[in-house]
């Protein structure tokens, strides 16, 4: 079957042993070609499916959203809010201004936290690189674990009923009011196809202009780990044999806040040397679900003990994740 990506591969290689002279086995040589073969197909890959998204999702505008999941309740709103999360081009920053206006127009508690997960972890650049760097089968399960995370998580919470720890202002706003107003919201006007393509591009355009120096950055220190780190000391800290690996990898990506396209090329290194790929994915949604930025936005709405409960439930579901991920990726 042709690599699509045989043309970065082959252009890297002619450059590092032809042109610069160096073995491709040696740790300049090894470094050189992961950072001239990764940046280019990352970057491309980056562009193209950020348009094709960003072209869908002007069918999908906020406002909509909001008025889709009103009314929904227990587990088939956990679920469409979940799947609502993986196609809005929401980080869990700006996800969280969102989040509250889902609880100000009277959606479920539970529901909203089923999106709150769902949107900055399962995102259209996390999707890119893990297929450009992974390849689709470990996306597709990334997408299913983290889409089910988001459901269970968001499913217990609302069935915990711990409306009573949300601030008190957020429910003196006028229900009735706020579902005109999404009603009214509802109604935009349609957009020409053309119109739809130039939004496309344009998000396209933007997504490559704040995340691209997090790309080459990333892959940069990604290189260096994949040429000059030993392999027996990853294996020996985070391998397959130590049991605690998951859990110590989730509970120092909890505190982080980094861009996951800067994170998602380091952790392509730390599996070529020898680290369980569940382990290193379970880190990344550690720090793509549960930043600091997010979890002091969310402070404004929630109170310590709610934030307590998201944050112990996301620790234990992520940690679980990387789990079965090593058990269903194991060779």
């Amino acid at each position: 079957m042709l690599d699509p990506f045989y043309p970065f591969d082959w252009l890297a290689t002619q450059i590092v042993t032809h042109l610069l002279g160096l073995s491709v086995d040696s740790h300049l040589g090894a470094s050189l070609h992961f950072f001239l073969y990764d940046v280019p197909k990352v970057l491309t890959l980056l562009i193209t499916i950020s348009f094709l998204v960003g072209t869908f999702q002007s069918f999908l505008q906020p406002e909509k959203v909001r008025y889709w999941l009103s009314g929904k309740r227990t587990l088939s709103g956990n679920i469409l809010a979940a799947m609502v999360g993986i196609i809005t081009p929401f980080c869990s920053c700006s996800a969280v201004p969102l989040f509250i206006g889902f609880l100000e127009a009277g959606i479920p508690l539970g529901v909203t936290f089923s999106y709150l997960i769902s949107a900055p972890m399962v995102n259209e650049v996390a999707i890119v690189l893990l297929w450009g760097l992974f390849g689709l089968r470990v996306t597709l399960l990334y997408i299913g674990f983290g889409v089910g995370l988001a459901i269970i998580a968001g499913y217990a919470i609302g069935r915990l009923k711990l409306e009573h720890w949300v601030e008190p202002f957020v429910w003196e706003l006028q229900r009735s009011h706020q579902s005109q107003e999404l009603a009214q919201s509802f109604q935009s006007p349609r957009l020409t196809w053309k119109q739809r393509l130039q939004q496309g591009w344009f998000q396209s355009s933007q997504i490559f202009q704040s995340v691209w120096l997090y790309v080459v950055i990333g892959i940069a220190i990604g290189a260096g780990i994949h040429g000059y780190m030993p392999t027996t000391l990853v294996t020996q800290l985070a391998g397959a044999d130590n049991p605690l690996a998951v859990p110590v990898a989730v509970v120092l990506g909890v505190p982080l806040y980094a861009n996951i396209a800067g994170v998602m090329p380091i952790t392509e290194a730390l599996v070529n040397k020898g680290m369980p790929l569940g382990t290193v994915l379970a880190f990344t949604m550690a720090v793509t679900a549960l930043s600091f930025p997010e979890i002091v936005i969310l402070k404004r709405v929630l109170r310590p003990q709610l934030l307590t409960v998201f944050i112990s439930l996301m620790t234990l579901g992520i940690i679980s994740v990387g789990y079965l991920f090593n058990l269903l990726l194991l060779n």
